[in-house]
């Protein structure tokens, strides 16, 4: 069925500018006095976590029943500590302080989530011995920040968060303020304003653990250093899966970009659920996340596996309304980065196209094909859009018809000027974006020849 986009979603196809890294400057002390829980535990979110055991959800009852069947959790502490906040069972809470506590324990990420979120569970000298641990899990990272990754960085931010006040160190100094000083505007502002795109999609969770602990405690929104990039991101995490779902044991997935071929990995898909989730959790208001809700609201995908109904359980709000993703323009192209994403349409056996940096993909009849950008050697239409090889594109045709058609000529000189001549337009400049890529918009019920050729030198 086809779908007329709002105009408010069209706007999510406009060509970006530069992004410019923004200004950004925190002039707090990096302390937070927030009472625990402080990790992705806002009080909103509890009493959702309450509701649910009170409502017997489809969530809640598939979490109920492999922690009570005793079933093995792959992140055990975050598992049991998770089912203490929305129990306050005594006996769960013990179980992950012990977990936490245990020697055999190197976990830093969930030993800072059952140390936050247990605290009624805790003893006085469990707390201290588990503030020692984490202390010393913090100071074994000895490596520079810049040679750190985003998960090392996700775990020292969150530990750091969670231990503050309880010791006499400084590890909002000492771990926090690197990353957002220096850190974040090294490997990611700055790289994103120079065209970059430095977070990989399989880094999506990690990233969002990183920015609600940030925002719930010391009112950090790190996405401001780069507010085009960020808007975008829902959609750009939408569009990188491929159309066809896989039939999982427990559930369907949608399967996120593999660089790799291959059978498709559980945990990244589970991840890449989650991390969608978050993003809605984190900013529910705006067009872009009602979109992905709308893409994550139904039931097939709700993840029912040990491992992904910990994320399910934490992280989704089936209250939250969406908008239907069929409205969604099913295009992502930003010029700055030259990440560009095609769907022909919404339907599961849909032509996909994807393109972003030296990763280029085509998934058609259910097969996905790694390519290069000069093996594009034919016309290829999905839908109202038509990619068009550079080799092509010299002289073409258009001819529209009741909507309008967009073509995306691929295999062009990076960040170049172009003359366009179309019939009946005067000649004028135009300039492809990163990764050879030029986008040209015609209306509907519009038949022309069109020229296309390197400026000369000035």
């Amino acid at each position: 069925m086809a779908h007329t986009a709002c105009p408010l979603a069209l706007a999510l196809l406009a060509a970006t500018a530069p992004l410019l890294a923004q200004t950004f400057e925190y002039k707090g002390d990096y302390l937070t006095d927030r009472a625990h829980p402080r990790l992705w535990m806002p009080a909103r979110r509890a009493k959702l976590l309450a509701r649910e055991t009170q409502r017997d959800s489809l969530r809640w009852a598939q979490f109920n029943t492999l922690i009570r069947g005793g079933v093995k959790m792959p992140e055990p502490g975050l598992a049991l500590a998770l089912y203490f906040v929305a129990t306050q069972s005594e006996e769960h809470g013990k179980r992950a302080v012990a977990w936490a506590l245990d020697p055999a324990t190197r976990d830093l990420r969930q030993m800072a989530v059952v140390f936050d979120w247990c605290q009624p569970a805790l003893g006085a000298n469990e707390s201290k011995a588990l503030v020692k641990k984490i202390e010393s899990a913090l100071a074994a990272q000895t490596a520079a920040i810049d040679k750190l990754d985003l998960p090392q960085v996700r775990d020292r931010v969150i530990a750091a968060l969670a231990i503050s006040g309880h010791t006499a160190a400084e590890p909002h100094t000492a771990f926090i303020k690197p990353v957002v000083e220096g850190w974040w505007k090294s490997q990611v502002a700055g790289r994103v304003a120079a065209g970059a795109s430095p977070i990989d999609q399989r880094d999506h969770l990690t990233l969002m653990e990183l920015l609600h602990a940030l925002r719930d405690n010391l009112e950090i929104d790190l996405r401001e250093t780069n507010q085009k990039y960020f808007t975008g991101l829902p959609i750009f995490h939408l569009l990188a899966h491929y159309p066809a779902p896989y039939p999982g044991a427990e559930n369907e997935y949608r399967v996120p970009l593999m660089k790799v071929h291959g059978e498709p990995d559980a945990g990244d898909m589970i991840r890449s659920r989650a991390a969608a989730l978050s993003m809605v959790a984190y900013d529910n208001n705006s067009q872009e996340m009602q979109f992905l809700q709308g893409w994550l609201i139904q039931d097939r995908f709700l993840l029912r596996s040990p491992y992904g109904i910990v994320y399910e359980f934490l992280w989704a709000n089936p209250y939250q309304p969406g908008l239907s993703f069929h409205y969604l323009p099913n295009v992502f192209h930003d010029p700055a980065s030259g990440r560009l994403i095609i769907r022909s349409t919404w339907e599961d056996d849909a032509v996909w196209y994807y393109q972003a940096g030296e990763v280029v993909q085509m998934f058609r009849s259910g097969q996905v094909v790694n390519m290069k950008r000069e093996q594009v050697t034919g016309q290829v239409e999905m839908g109202n859009t038509i990619l068009l090889p550079g080799n092509l594109s010299e002289r073409f045709e258009v001819k529209s018809g009741e909507a309008p058609v967009h073509y995306y000529v691929l295999g062009l000189r990076d960040e170049a000027p172009y003359d366009l001549e179309v019939d009946d337009e005067e000649l004028r400049e135009v300039r492809t974006g990163r990764g050879g890529i030029l986008e040209l918009k015609f209306p509907r019920e519009r038949a022309a020849a069109v020229l296309l050729r390197p400026a000369p030198a000035q």
